[in-house]
Formats: structure tokens, C-alpha cells, sequence
């Protein structure tokens, strides 16, 4: 098959047994600020705090599109297949279309957790990125004491290449209700296309049943 000389990704639509990823939609502004106020996503991601109905306005109707027709990634919200109900995101950012390597972040909404949605999700996209788009390495990198983003590494057959020291600010809440800012480690992790070869149980377990291009 001849590989596509583009440096955007398509309007595309993946589906799992279990999961629909697909772009953002109005309606996906409530619950994307709910679960973009979760603790969890405050003290390990740069979002904006508290994050207010606008700033998911911005993100739904502005700054996710773009992600993709700027040509630095794309952006999924995660839905389940039966409910269609928001359980988190995955994006794809920093891409590097000459090496075809790029990197990927996720959050899990808190009342979807202990499901296995995020570990279903991320290998979803890095097969589809592997298979469909060619691409040769998908990068994470996860703070340090994160250890729910470093476990889902894990279960994808990522290998942990290294720590970038000091690299990254992170948030944690004060005595008085506040959150201040603290700097600690990324780990380094990589997936290539050749991981994905033999697996894990997940890696069998999990994959894309299908993808629809909408472009």
C-alpha cells in the first residue's frame, strides 16, 4: 500500500467493541467540565483551574479542530459504544510528519475509571496511527508519581526509555483548599509497530474493531 504523503491527520472516526472515539461535539461541554474539574486531571495536567464552561466551549469549538488542521495532532473524545456517554480523551500532539513519530496524552473521567477505558482507548489510536497512517513511534511521557498513567503504559507494551529530570510542573492541593504548583519528573515511554507484534493480553484483548474516515 502507498503511503500518504500528508502532514494532517483525517477527520476520522474509531471505534472498539466497547468505545466510539470521535471529534468533539457541543454537547460534550458539561460533562468535559466536569471531568476536566476532577482532582486527578487538576493535579496532573496543565488545564486551566478551576476549568469553566467556557474554557470547554474553546476547547470543543476552537482549539481541538485545530489540533488537527494545524497538522499537530488530533484530538478523540472517548464515548461509550452503548451509552455514548463522555468518558475521557485521548489527543495526539507534537507530531513530527518526516519521522512520523508523535506523541500522546489521555484522561480518564472520574466515574469512568477501573474499566480499562483508557488502556482501550490509547491502543486503539496507536494501532490505527501504526496501521492506517504509517507513523513509527507514539510517544508518552507521564509525571512521576503518576502512577495510573505510568500503569497504562504498561499495559500497552510501552517500554520506558528514561526520565527527562525536573521537566515537569504538576499540582497539588494546600490546607486551605487551594492548589500550588510543585516540579517533578517525566518518564519517558515509546511504542513502535513492532511492540504491538505478539502483545499482551490487553494488547489482544484491546485494539479498534473498525475506523470511518468523515472527511
Amino acid at each position: 500500500m502507498e503511503r500518504r504523503m500528508t502532514t494532517t491527520f483525517p477527520d476520522v472516526s474509531i471505534s472498539t467493541e466497547r468505545l466510539v472515539l470521535r471529534a468533539f461535539e457541543e454537547a460534550d461541554v458539561p460533562a468535559y467540565t466536569d471531568m476536566m474539574n476532577d482532582e486527578m486531571v487538576t493535579a496532573w495536567t496543565s488545564a486551566p483551574h478551576p476549568y469553566t464552561v467556557a474554557d470547554a466551549r474553546t476547547w470543543v469549538r476552537t482549539l481541538a479542530p485545530a489540533e488537527r488542521t494545524g497538522g499537530r495532532g488530533i484530538a478523540f473524545a472517548v464515548t461509550e459504544f452503548l451509552t455514548q456517554r463522555l468518558v475521557g480523551t485521548v489527543r495526539l500532539h507534537g507530531t513530527d510528519w518526516r519521522t512520523r513519530a508523535t506523541e500522546v496524552s489521555y484522561v480518564t473521567a472520574p466515574w469512568a475509571r477501573g474499566e480499562g477505558y483508557a488502556t482501550e482507548s490509547v491502543l486503539a489510536v496507536a494501532k490505527w496511527l501504526f496501521r492506517d497512517q504509517f507513523f513509527e513511534r507514539l510517544e508518552l511521557r507521564t509525571p512521576a508519581d503518576n502512577t495510573a498513567a505510568q500503569q497504562v503504559a504498561q499495559k500497552m507494551g510501552c517500554i520506558s526509555e528514561g526520565v527527562l529530570r525536573n521537566a515537569w510542573i504538576a499540582r497539588t492541593p494546600t490546607n486551605d483548599g487551594r492548589w500550588t504548583d510543585i516540579r517533578t519528573d517525566l518518564i519517558v515511554w515509546s511504542l513502535l509497530p513492532e511492540d504491538l507484534e505478539g502483545g499482551t493480553d490487553d494488547m489482544a484483548r484491546f485494539g479498534y474493531a473498525s475506523f470511518t474516515e468523515l472527511g
